[in-house]
Formats: structure tokens, C-alpha cells, sequence
């Protein structure tokens, strides 16, 4: 597996369903809904949704979890939380969870604002712990799913979202190469 590169199990861009920064929360809650159902029935090899620009460029993905933050508009203005996490100082967090009132209004409220909302109000896109270039080797990538607990990585060529590593098509590859080890010890 040392050398493996990303490309080698990387699924492209292409393969994966899309839609526009420009969605509303509440397409983009169904659109999410619609990638889940097509997938469970095997209509679909991907349940992950790329989001686009006007100009077709990928600029990231979406996932509940990015639901919920686009419900909690306050969450733009913290950029402090993995840090304090990092470091030691998760009560700190607690604090900012106060400070920034997080979830202190009433969730009816929450969904009014969302009605509002468009993907790209809440969307980050592919920060510098969750790219990795087609040609980087797999070690790199097994450090940043262990140290950020990602599901997924971007893949960059020429500064371009090209396609995502999923860490459960790496975990396949793993528990093959080690069950074949393991077949070689016995």
C-alpha cells in the first residue's frame, strides 16, 4: 500500500450526484433525502452530494451535518472550536457554545430562517486537513482521516475538485491487504 496513490481508489466527480450552491436548505434537505433512498436501493453507488458553482465547478459536499450547521447561522462566526478540541481545552467550548448563543433559540425559529437559506450561506469548502492531490500517497491520507475523523477527502488536481476518497473504499483495501497477511502467517 506504500505505493498506492489516491487516484487508485478515489471515486471521480463525475460519479457522484450534484447539486447547485444556490440550493435552498429545504431542496437541499430533500436532495440529500433522495441520494439516501437511491442508494439503500441500489440505484445509486453514492449517497454523497457534490455542490457546484455556476460554472459547474465543484466547490464542495453536503451532509447532514452541514444541514444542521446551515439551521445555526452563528456557527460562521466560530472558527476556534477544533483548535481548543486539539489542544486540551474542550470545556472551553462550552463556553463558546454560551457566548455565541448555539442552539439557544427556539428550533421553530431555526427552520423560519432556513426557509431563507441558500447551500452556499453555510457550505465550507475543502479546507487544507481534508485535500489531498491525485498523486499524494496513501499515507498521507491515513494520517488525516485518523487525526480529523473525516468520512471523506477531496481530491485536488490543478486546484480543482476532481473526485472524494471515502475512507470506507480505504478501510476495504486495508482489511483486504490484512486478511491476506494474515493468510501469508499461517
Amino acid at each position: 500500500m506504500e505505493k498506492m496513490h489516491v487516484r487508485d481508489l478515489m471515486v471521480p466527480a463525475d460519479k457522484f450526484p450534484k447539486i447547485s450552491n444556490l440550493t435552498s436548505f429545504y431542496e437541499a434537505l430533500m436532495a440529500l433525502e433522495t441520494a439516501q433512498e437511491k442508494f439503500l436501493s441500489g440505484e445509486s453507488e453514492q449517497r454523497i452530494l457534490l455542490v457546484e458553482d455556476d460554472d459547474h465547478k465543484i466547490v464542495g459536499k453536503l451532509s447532514p451535518v452541514d444541514l444542521l450547521r446551515g439551521l445555526e447561522v452563528n456557527y460562521s462566526r466560530v472558527v476556534a472550536e477544533k483548535t481548543l478540541s486539539r489542544f486540551g481545552f474542550g470545556n472551553i467550548w462550552k463556553s463558546v457554545q454560551e457566548d455565541y448563543n448555539l442552539w439557544g433559540n427556539p428550533f421553530k425559529d431555526l427552520c423560519r430562517k432556513a426557509a431563507k437559506v441558500q447551500v452556499r450561506d453555510f457550505l465550507k469548502g475543502p479546507s487544507e486537513e481534508q485535500a489531498v492531490a491525485v498523486d499524494d500517497f496513501m499515507a498521507k491520507c491515513f494520517h488525516l482521516f485518523v487525526m480529523n475523523r473525516h468520512d471523506s477527502l477531496f481530491v485536488m488536481e490543478d486546484n480543482k475538485i476532481v473526485g472524494l476518497l471515502r475512507f470506507s473504499d480505504v478501510y476495504l483495501e486495508v482489511s483486504l491487504i490484512m486478511k491476506e497477511c494474515r493468510l501469508e502467517t499461517i
